[in-house]
């Protein structure tokens, strides 16, 4: 399915959120995961910024997807939030973002999931667990994308969601690389399907 996407908005503060419409799919993880170039491979561009210094993106940014170029509304939003877990970032920085990450999170009225994404390659973090936990407790859906997974070996791929899947309490877990693609496919239709269950005509 063909999708085309452009970015919408930077919101560092509720009133800034798009207007409620579309389904939304909220990107999470700590800084350095990869969010930005899972993003940019499932959109196919490289409308979501990347940068070598974690921490970088300080906003929700907003984009709005749809799988027909002549359609005015968007059929589904993508947001991209601000890494977690960097601690070279500001302590002024840091502390703003619970002021406007938190209510999107608890109460945006169409965040239809949260992809929480973790690095494959490391053990669980506790700020990964606590991500898990918080959105448990705001009864979040939620995926855990394990990103990296190229740098893996079949039996560490195995090992690695095990491992996981045990810190985070879920069995809801696909492995994702955003260098040769290994995922994307599952991730995508597990997009559609959630999208769909939500409202969503997709084409």
């Amino acid at each position: 399915m063909q999708v085309y996407s452009r970015f919408l908005r930077s919101a560092t503060s509720p009133t800034h959120f798009p207007p409620v419409s579309a389904p939304e799919f909220a990107f999470l993880g700590r800084s350095n995961v990869g969010k930005s170039s899972l993003i940019n491979a499932l959109l196919g561009s490289r409308q979501a910024k990347v940068s070598s210094t974690p921490g970088r993106t300080r906003a929700i940014n907003f984009f709005s997807l749809s799988t027909s170029p002549d359609r005015q509304q968007p059929d589904f939003l993508f947001a991209d939030l601000p890494g977690y877990g960097y601690a070279k970032i500001s302590r002024s920085v840091s502390a703003e973002w619970p002021k406007f990450i938190e209510p999107y999170l608890a109460e945006r009225p169409t965040l239809a999931l949260c992809l929480c994404l973790v690095d494959s390659n490391i053990p669980p973090q506790a700020s990964d667990i606590q991500l898990t936990e918080f959105l448990r407790s705001v009864e979040r859906p939620y995926l855990v994308v394990a990103t990296k997974a190229d740098r893996l070996s079949g039996n560490g791929r195995t090992k690695a969601k095990q491992t996981l899947g045990r810190a985070l309490g879920t069995d809801n877990l696909l492995l994702c690389s955003a260098k040769t693609g290994l995922g994307i496919k599952d991730l995508w239709s597990e997009i559609y399907r959630v999208a769909e269950e939500h409202g969503a005509k997709l084409k």
